[in-house]
């Protein structure tokens, strides 16, 4: 029953809602609309969250603190409203306001579409950062682009991927307050000239440049009812003048625009296709545009608080760089200290050196992100003429350190001496940083031990490691209300900003009533999943089937192959084995190709031909499911994740990072089947080896095999169930109206070598997947699993990550 303090507080957002649709949006109240209650329910939110920002904005300036500038090209934040509304803490009051309009609050939800300014893992990491800044309070902002398009939206037609545009700003956000009166001029293209200034020493300046002017966009980021809300500024670019006024009077119209249209092209699109020298000149520009924009940003803020020197400048400033996009920002602060502030180069560079940290995200060299010198000189003379300044200085040191060795210096250098020459982001990012790290155990080992194993013997004190977390508001707390309010009954509610608190689960582990109530939200979950499914594909599921789940980016490396491979294999033993007893599984996956990556859309046909095969078929009915579900996203994944029964993070050990998909599955209770690789190592020390499904080589045994002259063919003449599952999907068997189709997938895994290990790895998969099935048939066995790996999760929070940072990387203290 309401008090009436609440009930004057539900009127109050009443009021509010009604006030905003007349005299915000210019609309009637009446009758009520959907959209229009949708929007007006925003407003509302977003006055509360305006003034707690100013309120916390104002206690920055008042404590003169320290800041972290968190640098990404790319942010993943899913839909806001109700991360806002739980966060400010008026779940009840929303709902109850709006039901009162006849609305229901998840109804209204799905009104939002989902943000497109990230692609995948990386963007999603740093939004669980900054919504751990937030409810830490540390102080700190994120910077990005604001993108008018997202990476794609994937719809599939014939079983095959295509791409549509994501045009996710196409009716304005109700969240992206756009800030006019911040506008920076970045510019490009141009020459460095010299000149020496009155003191007679010698000077560079930047001119005869191009000019875009960027405007600040703020969206914000509360946390969790503390009173504390942070922003993520993304930039967007606007033309310097709306159009050449001569071209238009001498009535050239299309060549009056043409200019403004392609100055903001740098914000139109996540991820241009780089593949054409126009498409690597926009990227480029992209990542120089939200760096250059960001530290005019960052230099109002220092000077705002009358410092009238820069040796204080890394005290009070902290620039955290989200892998090497933004890696030009160390070229960038040294031109403005050298250029505009008259700094010498030492001072300059030891300045900068003190202010940068940077995050890897990758154990591939080929990924390391490489520039052109020719392109970048061309776009950005100054900063290329200081990175050849910087490698300079570098090379000197290392050549006094280590005499004779020619060899380290052509690894260590900054600038790749190939056919053309190319700049190393990767290696201009740890020359210019104080800390590298890495994002998991293995990883960070592999970065010291491999990947820079160079930079490793010169700067040895640099490199660390910070594992990544995920936030629980978002992927336990929001999406999983059921098992949330199942969790703070028996433990309370404070592990929702301590997840270390869900150890106090594990004595429940082994109580049965407890084990029932958490089958009830699990079977809750996939009943709601399968409605989900049914409304999107008209297919059907049953939720008593085993929920087998496998959503992220489709690469040859995170090994969906692998999987369908056991699909098919599944497949072929309950067709010859019509008597014999097998546990029913669901089996989906999601995700999305880039789209110029042939073998991963191949992939993706591959395994909606097989479900097409699979799911028709009458001998396989009510034992085996194949769903793809289209256009994966944050949204998706709050539906898929708290439905998860065994959650496949199966990439081939030493190939991925970290991964933070493979936590969210298992704080909601998904069991793992995985490899050592990644974070995985780590998620199974925690939760127990007993309660993980350990399969595949080891990333030393990987190496080891490759090195020893791995032969794939040896694997397919010795398994007969092997041969016949690429037997079929060479043949034609799932595409029997174009037989040799799927010809370049079976290719790869036979003649090409099997670079990523599927078939080295396929018998134990296959076994290890035989133990799942028995485990899911023993009900109370896999639910006391459940809960101890939901129990043990608690070290993956990002709030435990980002704390780890502030306190041994950012070197900043979370604020009172």
């Amino acid at each position: 029953m309401m008090t009436a303090n609440q009930e004057l507080t539900v009127q109050t957002l009443k009021d509010d809602i009604q006030r905003h649709i007349a005299l915000t949006l210019g609309s009637d109240p009446y009758p009520p609309r959907k959209d229009r209650y949708y929007l007006g329910l925003c407003r509302s939110v977003r006055d509360r969250l305006l003034a707690k920002w100013l309120e916390t904005q104002r206690g920055y300036y008042d404590s003169i603190t320290k800041r972290v500038y968190y640098m990404s090209l790319e942010f993943l934040p899913g839909r806001f409203l109700m991360n806002y509304i739980q966060a400010l803490g008026i779940e009840e009051e929303c709902r109850q306001a709006v039901r009162d309009f006849g609305f229901d609050l998840d109804d209204l939800e799905e009104e939002e579409w989902n943000p497109g300014l990230g692609n995948g893992g990386l963007g999603r990491l740093a939004s669980c950062y900054l919504d751990s800044m937030a409810t830490c309070k540390i102080p700190g902002y994120g910077y990005g682009i604001l993108y008018d398009y997202g990476i794609f939206y994937q719809t599939i037609v014939n079983g095959y991927q295509q791409e549509c545009a994501d045009n996710w700003l196409r009716q304005d956000s109700p969240w992206v307050l756009k800030r006019g009166h911040f506008m920076s001029k970045v510019s490009f293209y141009g020459r460095s000239e010299v000149y020496f200034d009155s003191a007679g020493q010698e000077r560079f300046r930047w001119v005869d440049t191009e000019a875009v002017m960027a405007m600040a966009c703020d969206v914000m980021v509360p946390g969790y009812q503390n009173g504390n809300v942070v922003n993520m500024r993304l930039w967007k670019a606007i033309s310097s003048r709306d159009f050449e006024l001569e071209q238009f009077n001498q009535g050239d119209y299309i060549g009056a625009v043409q200019a403004k249209v392609e100055t903001e092209n740098i914000s139109k699109v996540l991820y241009p296709n780089d593949h054409s020298p126009h498409g690597k000149e926009l990227r480029l520009k992209q990542q120089y545009f939200f760096v250059a924009a960001t530290f005019q940003d960052i230099l109002r803020r220092f000077r705002k608080n009358n410092y009238s020197s820069f040796d204080c400048f890394p005290s009070q400033v902290t620039v955290q760089l989200n892998d090497t996009h933004p890696a030009i920002s160390i070229a960038e602060l040294m031109r403005l200290l050298i250029d505009e502030e008259s700094l010498s180069w030492d001072t300059a560079w030891t300045i900068c050196q003190q202010t940068f940290a940077y995050t890897n995200h990758t154990v591939l060299p080929e990924a390391l992100e490489t520039w052109s010198a020719d392109l970048l000189g061309h776009i950005l003379p100054r900063h290329m003429q200081i990175i050849f300044e910087i490698n300079h200085h570098f090379l000197e040191d290392v050549r006094h350190r280590f005499p004779g060795r020619v060899d380290l210096v052509r690894g260590l250098s900054i600038i790749g001496e190939g056919h053309p020459k190319t700049v190393r982001m990767a290696h201009l990012a740890i020359v210019g940083s104080h800390t590298v790290n890495g994002v998991a155990a293995l990883h960070s080992q592999i970065i010291k031990t491999k990947l820079f194993r160079d930079f490793n013997l010169l700067y040895s004190d640099k490199f660390t490691n910070v594992t990544n977390g995920v936030t629980p508001r978002r992927w336990l707390f929001q999406c999983n209300p059921a098992l949330s309010n199942l969790i703070s009954s028996v433990i309370g509610p404070n592990w929702v900003t301590n997840l270390e608190e869900l150890q106090g689960l594990v004595p429940y582990a082994q109580d049965l009533e407890f084990q029932k109530k958490w089958q009830r939200v699990r079977r809750l979950n996939k009943k709601l999943l399968a409605r989900y499914v049914l409304r999107k594909l008209g297919l059907g599921i049953n939720p008593s089937t085993l929920f087998d789940v496998h959503v992220k980016r489709i690469h040859e490396y995170k090994r969906q192959l692998l999987n369908i491979l056991h699909v098919v294999t599944l497949y072929n033993r309950i067709r010859q084995q019509p008597g014999v007893s097998f546990t029913p599984r669901t089996v989906f996956f999601a995700g999305k190709a880039a789209p110029g990556y042939f073998q991963a859309k191949l992939i993706i046909k591959l395994i909606n031909s097989v479900a097409q095969v699979v799911n028709a078929d009458p001998q396989v009915s009510g034992m085996l499911n194949v769903v793809f579900l289209p256009n994966y996203c944050v949204s998706q994944a709050e539906k898929i994740i708290p439905a998860t029964d065994l959650s496949e993070q199966i990439s081939t050990a030493g190939m991925e990072a970290s991964g933070t998909g493979n936590m969210k599955f298992a704080i909601n209770g998904a069991l793992t089947i995985g490899t050592l690789d990644g974070a995985n190592v780590e998620i199974r020390q925690a939760v127990g080896e007993e309660n993980f499904f350990l399969f595949g080589h080891t990333e030393e045994e990987v190496e080891r095999l490759r090195s020893n002259g791995y032969n794939p063919w040896q694997l397919y003449e010795e398994s007969v169930e092997l041969r016949k599952v690429l037997d079929m999907i060479a043949t034609g068997y799932f595409s029997p109206e174009a037989p040799d189709l799927f010809k370049p997938i079976v290719d790869a895994l036979l003649p090409q070598g099997d670079y990523y290990m599927v078939l080295a790895d396929y018998e134990h998969y296959v076994d290890t997947q035989f133990a799942v099935s028995e485990a899911y048939a023993d009900t109370e066995q896999w639910t006391r699993m459940s809960i101890l790996n939901t129990a043990r999760m608690g070290y993956f929070s990002s709030d435990r990550s980002v704390l780890d940072y502030a306190q041994n990387i950012w070197k900043v203290a979370p604020l009172l």
